[in-house]
């Protein structure tokens, strides 16, 4: 299921965003992006969308900005060491060739890219696990504002669901009444083909014709199908009223959906039946694609 939500924070001193991204998934599949230094939040942060969520891909990234109290510039002195001494290198060549070239200055040097840090101050252990509090936190806010998105979005997957659903039940119910008819056109098809082929000749009774109606009426008939495709209907129905995460409950139902509207197809003896039977899959199809989308 799809939805978004960010939650921002902040304890006077640093400020954060966490940002939650979820897309459709046959299982629950959490992607996490943490600051530097933040990585110990991990197993807190997967635990508590397991807790949550059973469905779907996630994306779960924090941004965390250090405030101004606790930052600082400094020098590298490796990269300054390495940087002066190369500075120097190139003017004693250059002199050498002839040229004025004035000396580094400092100030130059400084302004070079690695030569200054920011570096954030850490500060004590009680400091820094209380702002990892406030950050689980305002992580709850945001799992709660994504589920509340996930579920308004299950509320018109479940409506559509239920039109899918009906619409298979009136199939159902065509398929019903236009399979009854099966066995009397049947019975006037073979007779029009024993015509054709023997003419006047008597040599097939009415017993015998009767016979061979009832066999290709039996392998035609349906009505087994047909009564287990309600009853999953109605399994599908249960499902959307209980609620819950239920997505791979109706995935399963629409497999079995699928088997009796195959057989179906393959059972029929005539053209209008066929029809129906594939507006069947087609109609099974769509919901089988909804349903990828519930929890």
């Amino acid at each position: 299921m799809t939805g978004f939500s960010r939650v921002a924070g902040g304890d006077g001193t640093d400020t954060w965003v966490w940002e939650l991204k979820s897309v459709n998934g046959r299982g629950l599949d959490l992607r996490l992006r943490l600051p530097p230094g933040w990585d110990g939040l991990e197993i807190s942060v997967r635990q508590k969308a397991n807790e949550i969520f059973k469905r779907g891909s996630l994306q779960i990234a924090l941004t965390l900005k250090a405030g101004p109290a606790r930052t600082r510039l400094q020098v590298n002195p490796e990269v300054l060491t390495q940087v002066a001494s190369l500075a120097a290198e190139a003017q004693a060549e250059l002199t050498g060739k002839g040229l004025a070239v004035e000396p580094a200055r400092l100030d130059g040097l400084l302004a070079l890219r690695g030569v200054m840090e920011v570096v954030d101050e850490e500060g004590d252990e009680a400091e820094h696990a209380a702002r990892e509090a406030a950050v689980l936190e305002d992580l709850q806010a945001a799992f709660a504002a994504l589920s509340v998105n996930r579920t308004e979005e299950g509320r018109r997957l479940a409506d559509l669901s239920r039109e899918l659903l009906d619409q298979i039940q009136r199939l159902a119910a065509a398929a019903r009444e236009t399979a009854a008819a099966q066995p009397g056109a049947l019975g006037e098809r073979l007779r029009a083909r024993v015509a054709e082929l023997l003419e006047d000749s008597p040599s097939l009774t009415e017993d015998r014709l009767s016979q061979e109606v009832a066999l290709l009426a039996s392998k035609a008939d349906v009505r087994e199908e047909l009564d287990r495709l309600e009853a999953h209907l109605e399994a599908a129905r249960e499902l959307l009223d209980a609620g819950g995460p239920i997505g791979r409950k109706l995935d399963f139902l629409c497999q079995e959906f699928n088997r009796e509207a195959n057989t179906l197809c393959a059972k029929s003896a005539d053209v209008a039946l066929t029809r129906i039977g594939l507006d069947l899959k087609s109609a099974i199809d769509q919901l089988r694609e909804q349903t990828q989308n519930i929890e």
